[in-house]
């Protein structure tokens, strides 16, 4: 995009109501957008929220403290032209081009050619100047203050500033990828993605008629509208940014192709913190190299998961009352199903072992035996128990639902077999979450949610109230596999997630990925994840993390394991939660 197409691609807006401004020195009644609502993270640490200079805390925050300002709204300078007041197009674009190329060049960070640039732009500018009955002309948004003063000394006719109000993020790049943006469908400003786009109705307000002095902006306003909803998120802030911080280092250590993690609240369903290591500036959301990068991994990206889907096929069996912990059986180093062979990942034969060593070793044709024991139609019933393959219906714009379809559509032995170690069946990390910390919540799934209030402009509170979406299994059998998986940390492969002075339940998993021409699985590339909750037997989190293809390491228990031990006993530390009692 050349840079006169890029002054004009900060989104030109609600031509009505600038046209409006442009009409003389009366009063004009317009159509208006509402103050968008404000969002907030929590902040244990903060003593009371932020204001700017454009922004005072609203009902949201009046008399409360902990909360750090995660989108709001800002002022920030409007260029515009009246052509039919200006006699001499060229000398104005002349004047002009340069102080819109700093603006420009500033906002992409690109290296041009300043000469070729300049004259593009004056070109440009010159040609929006040029319709001498036009009584409207937008010339740039979202100018620097400096620049747009600079402008304004000019003096220069037809050229006006005015002050719109735009979205603005405090934080960058922290949790973009869950806050998503406020951009342009046509010539309205939406939500897109993450929170902005699924409470893009509450957000919003409603419009009204305004009766506004235009031009100078000056006199009374009487404003009609009603402002949009400000809303309270679970999001901690100092989780999310060691957790962003965390993620940057381990996909650099490893080379990976990318890396994410959340944590939750296995009691209430409230996330914590929901993070990426690669992240976008929502300010400037339209300098980004790929769509992709808005794309929230934890719900609209599916993985196959590994052996962290075996505590889902052990607690089948268990709650059929099929097993128990202790049951044995003899590990032959492989098993056949029909045609098919399938190994352990380590290929090591194990010999007798009991059901919490086929955890603790992560034993692939343990789970085999298991998915044997329960049978198919068991098997699959459960895993719907848990939400494999539907929506978990988070609060975030674009959630996908897995895809289970390789055991729903047909009854082959071996699509059983490998889906009861988690291969040939797809999930979301939010939805592996969500599942996993029934073991954690005493048998009961919550709703996941990201939003805990929503306050109106008159101060109306409307507090999100937590929500069982299933209780696939019985509080005993939660019970049985926390048990067991707190010894995967104490004597299996997990021992590197162990937090000194608490018990921690974990399960890691390292799956091969399908090849993208379809058909197999590639030789040289895996997904490593490891989901895990602490104190064990009272949780106060529960986290999921994921290294897409890391470099150099074989299996999660060395890249990922490490790295939950840091997160957990963050978090720990954090809430101030006393040590286990020896």
């Amino acid at each position: 995009m050349g840079i006169a197409g890029r002054m004009f691609y900060l989104q030109i807006i609600k031509g009505d109501y600038y046209a409006a401004l442009a009409r003389g020195q009366h009063t004009e009644y317009i159509e208006r957008d509402p103050p968008r609502g404000n969002i907030f993270f929590e902040d244990k640490f903060a003593a009371s929220a932020p204001e700017t200079d454009t922004m005072k805390s609203g009902p949201a925050t009046a008399g409360q403290d902990g909360l750090f300002v995660a989108a709001t709204n800002k002022e920030w300078p409007l260029l515009y032209a009246v052509p039919r007041e200006i006699t001499d197009a060229r000398a104005v674009a002349s004047q002009l081009a340069p102080l819109l190329y700093r603006a420009l060049s500033s906002s992409y960070n690109d290296e041009l050619d300043s000469e070729d640039a300049v004259s593009q732009l004056e070109e440009s500018v010159y040609q929006r100047l040029g319709n001498k009955e036009d009584s409207y002309e937008p010339l740039a948004h979202k100018l620097e203050k400096e620049i747009a003063e600079e402008i304004e000394a000019l003096d220069l006719e037809g050229i006006y500033t005015a002050k719109e109000l735009l979205r603005y993020y405090p934080a960058k790049e922290l949790g973009a990828r869950m806050l998503g943006f406020v951009g342009y469908e046509e010539n309205e400003r939406v939500g897109q993605y993450g929170v902005e786009g699924f409470y893009e109705d509450f957000l919003r307000g409603t419009k009204g008629v305004s009766e506004i002095p235009l031009l100078s902006f000056r006199g009374e306003r009487k404003e009609l509208t009603r402002p949009g909803d400000d809303l309270l998120l679970s999001i901690d802030y100092n989780i999310q940014f060691m957790l962003e911080e965390k993620l940057k280092d381990v996909k650099e250590k490893f080379e990976a192709e990318g890396a994410s993690a959340i944590v939750m609240d296995p009691k209430t369903g409230e996330l914590i913190a929901i993070a990426q290591a690669d992240s976008f500036d929502p300010n400037r959301y339209w300098q980004v190299e790929t769509l992709d990068i808005f794309l929230n991994d934890a719900v609209q990206k599916m993985f196959e998961p590994g052996s962290v889907m075996k505590p889902f096929t052990m607690a089948a069996a268990l709650d059929q009352g099929l097993l128990s912990p202790t049951t044995e059986y003899t590990d032959k180093g492989y098993v056949r199903v029909g045609a098919y062979t399938i190994k352990n990942s380590d290929e090591k034969t194990y010999g007798r072992k009991t059901m919490t060593n086929v955890l603790e070793f992560s034993i692939n044709t343990g789970a085999v035996f298991v998915e044997q024991l329960v049978g198919h139609d068991i098997f699959r019933e459960y895993l719907g128990r848990f939400g494999f393959g539907i929506w978990t219906e988070i609060d975030l714009q674009g959630e996908v639902p897995g895809d289970i379809q390789n055991i729903l559509l047909t009854s082959r032995d071996i699509n059983f077999a490998t889906a009861s170690f988690g291969q040939g069946i797809a999930v979301t990390p939010i939805q592996l979450l969500a599942g996993f910390a029934a073991f954690a919540n005493g048998g009961d799934i919550m709703k996941p949610h990201v939003v805990n209030e929503i306050v109106s402009a008159s101060g109306a509170r409307t507090v999100v109230e937590p929500v069982v979406t299933g209780s696939p299994i019985t509080p005993k059998t939660a019970a049985q596999i926390t048990s067991m998986l707190v010894s995967v940390v104490e004597h299996g492969y997990g021992k590197k997630a162990a937090v000194k002075g608490y018990k921690v339940a974990a399960k890691t998993g390292t799956a091969q990925v399908p090849n993208e021409e379809g058909g197999g699985y590639s030789e040289d590339k895996t997904i490593h994840s490891l989901v895990g909750f602490a104190p064990a037997y009272n949780p106060r989190f529960i986290a999921l993390i994921k290294v897409d293809n890391p470099q150099g390491v074989d299996f999660a228990s060395e890249s990922i394991a490490p790295l939950f031990s840091e997160i957990a006993e963050y978090i720990l530390h954090y809430y101030e939660i006393p040590p286990d009692a020896e």
